[in-house]
């Protein structure tokens, strides 16, 4: 979950019954540590608007632009709280930093620890499941496969959380069925017990959250148009912990392993939109573009679940920083479920000291959390009564091959702060958190191979 990249919990009740699988491979890494080289772009400093709370989250002003509803599986993709929410209205406030706990740990290498004061899991959409169809409102993860809906029969709170609308009832879909006990869709996963003959599954999150429940098959309607998967697998849980107020019916996982549900499509591709602020809508679409153009396109590595990227810089203001690239050998996994990006020690401090210089004229202010060090009053929208013209200098990820992403104000700024942060150490896996993405269709190209990013896509 939110950075959401699962484990599965070893320790699970099925006891003797359960099987691990360790078909996983990942020898592939010190071989992408090479795949570096230098870049070096330029980018001008932006005039930014610091606007009113009120007038930007009081109201849902859907899409900032025209959204390619050319696709046959495109959804509405919003943030969990805000105008747009799809939960009800007493449940929608503004997001913030101490909003929810990461539910994120991680198979790749050294993955970073993410402070829990920061949000997880922010962006649902809403697909049918069944026949006829009902709706679920999900969490969108690209950092966990099994996607999973909690089922009847549930108990609310014992067994299960509250949750926006009726438990999903196999028993009312003509299409459902159980998933067979050492079928080879069983053993697809990284962990699986049996009862019974009915396959099962558990997934156990970083922060100690969990589901449990019975590996399944149905109908999954995808877009208003009607185009569905038949027999898409998810888990039919009977069990969900540790997620507290969560009004999210579960999750689909957008991982690289076989249960996700980009594994089980003919379409081995993926996008999607993260908006500026919740006070308008994103979009997801399952299947590739008819055309790259407008991206920005790096290579992608699949190790286990995760997307591997490679960074090769970082400009701000136009003037690259003097960072060597063997600072990002470690690389990046692109999450849609950790908040901000994770940078190497060195990279960071760089980036720090670049954007302190441009923003000289304005103080620092005490940070509203212990995740960020470089915040000021006058970037804080919540405390703004007007509107204040500032200078936010612009900062720009170069990625391998000469991918450069000029990140929008929304992405570079939260809660008046610096929206980045540090790993433990430079060994350390990085992220490239969902801030950082937002107003990108982010193309994550399976198949070939790639990441794109396009800009002002939402």
């Amino acid at each position: 979950m939110k950075s959401a990249i699962i484990v599965v919990d070893e320790k699970s009740t099925f006891g003797n019954r359960w099987k691990k699988n360790t078909k996983n491979n990942n020898t592939m890494i010190p071989v992408l540590y090479l795949l570096l080289a230098a870049l070096c772009i330029a980018s001008p400093i932006a005039q930014a608007t610091a606007t009113s709370a009120k007038s930007k989250n009081d109201v849902c002003s859907g899409h900032r632009v025209t959204v390619p509803f050319s696709s046959r599986t495109l959804l509405p993709l919003n943030h969990r709280h805000g105008p747009c929410s799809p939960f009800p209205s007493s449940e929608r406030r503004v997001p913030s930093m101490s909003d929810g706990i990461w539910r994120g740990s991680s198979a790749v290498a050294k993955r970073p620890t993410v402070p829990t004061t920061l949000e997880t899991l922010e962006y649902v959409a809403t697909v049918g499941l069944g026949t006829p169809a009902v709706n679920q409102t999900l969490y969108v993860d690209t950092g966990s496969d099994v996607s999973w809906v909690q089922c009847r029969r549930c108990p609310v709170p014992a067994a299960c959380h509250p949750q926006k609308d009726p438990l999903f009832d196999p028993a009312k879909s003509s299409t459902y069925s159980t998933i067979p006990c050492g079928s080879a869709a069983c053993r697809s996963l990284d962990d699986y017990g049996c009862s019974g003959r009915l396959c099962q599954y558990a997934v156990a999150y970083g922060d100690g959250s969990n589901t449990t429940g019975t590996y399944s098959a149905d109908k999954l309607t995808l877009s208003p148009s009607g185009y569905a998967v038949d027999g898409f697998r998810f888990g039919c849980s009977h069990t969900a912990q540790g997620f507290g107020d969560d009004l999210a019916d579960g999750l689909i996982g957008l991982g690289g392993g076989k249960p996700s549900i980009v594994s089980q499509m003919a379409e081995k591709a993926f996008s999607y939109c993260l908006p500026p602020s919740a006070s308008y809508s994103g979009f997801l679409s399952l299947g590739a573009p008819p055309r790259w153009s407008g991206f920005a396109v790096t290579p992608m590595y699949l190790v286990d679940t995760h997307y591997l990227v490679f960074l090769q810089g970082i400009v701000v203001a136009g003037r690259r920083l003097r960072v060597p690239t063997s600072a990002f050998a470690a690389g990046a996994v692109m999450d849609s479920g950790t908040l901000v990006t994770q940078l190497p020690p060195a990279a960071y401090r760089a980036l720090r000291a670049a954007f302190r210089k441009e923003m000289r004229s304005y103080p620092l202010a005490p940070p509203p959390s212990d995740i960020f060090d470089t915040c000021y009053s006058v970037l804080n929208e919540s405390s703004t009564g007007g509107d204040v013209m500032i200078k936010v200098p612009s900062v720009a990820l170069v990625f391998d091959r000469g991918a450069t992403v000029e990140l929008d104000r929304s992405g570079i700024i939260l809660d008046g702060c610096l929206a980045f942060t540090s790993n433990d150490d430079d060994a350390s896996v990085g992220i490239i958190g969902n801030v950082q993405q937002r107003t990108f269709e982010v193309l994550y190209d399976i198949g070939g191979g790639a990441v794109g990013f396009r800009p002002g896509a939402c």
